[in-house]
């Protein structure tokens, strides 16, 4: 969608103009578009039918340079993405969710620190961005709503650094990680053993 909307807003343009205004918004860390893959998806894009090339110039001995603007097809693809995106609340990739899911692999010391670790490294991000919105960089070259995202990223951050420290405190007090009602001397085979048989451990 980004590469589509930047298409859609700056139009005509070079694939080069694209890529730079996406470097110039950091969108490689919090849009997954990454500024090696701008030019392939410029070309699938135009293979889909979304963008077409208006015109290839070359000057002197560098490389050729596509104009591309968004075709009609283009134009419904990206207004069908964008309300996507504001109307419905999707889950996202998040890799640390994926190792907190293995929390019982981790030492109870270790995986107290660096939950408090995580929180110094938000706590820092949090003061960036509130120093960010209180800066004139912000005010004077930057659109009101970029404020509005720091102020969401903030929140979040502000959020995920409080549950950070609550559950480290749950951790160094011990808190058993087997569900509730459980004997904590049974251990983890107790637990397993209490499972219901799923259909592909049968034999």
């Amino acid at each position: 969608m980004m590469i589509l909307g930047l298409v859609k807003w700056m139009q005509p343009v070079h694939g080069y103009d694209v890529r730079r205004e996406l470097l110039s918004w950091n969108a490689d860390k919090w849009a997954n578009v990454q500024p090696g893959s701008i030019y392939h998806a410029l070309r699938k894009l135009t293979e889909e039918g979304l963008l077409r090339a208006v015109a290839t110039e070359q000057v002197g001995g560098r490389p050729a340079r596509t104009t591309y603007e968004v075709t009609p097809k283009g134009e419904d693809e990206f207004d069908g993405l964008l309300r996507g995106h504001w109307w419905q609340v999707e889950d996202t990739a998040d890799p640390f969710a994926a190792a907190f899911s293995f929390l019982p692999a981790m030492p109870r010391e270790e995986a107290a620190a660096a939950l408090r670790n995580r929180a110094i490294q938000l706590r820092a991000r949090v003061d960036w961005m509130r120093a960010s919105l209180d800066s004139n960089w912000l005010r004077e070259t930057k659109p009101v709503h970029v404020g509005w995202m720091f102020e969401l990223w903030s929140a979040r951050a502000e959020a995920e650094v409080a549950w950070c420290e609550r559950i480290a405190e749950r951790i160094e007090a011990g808190v058993s990680y087997l569900p509730a009602g459980l004997e904590r001397a049974e251990g983890w085979s107790g637990w397993q053993e209490r499972l219901p048989d799923r259909p592909f451990d049968a034999k």
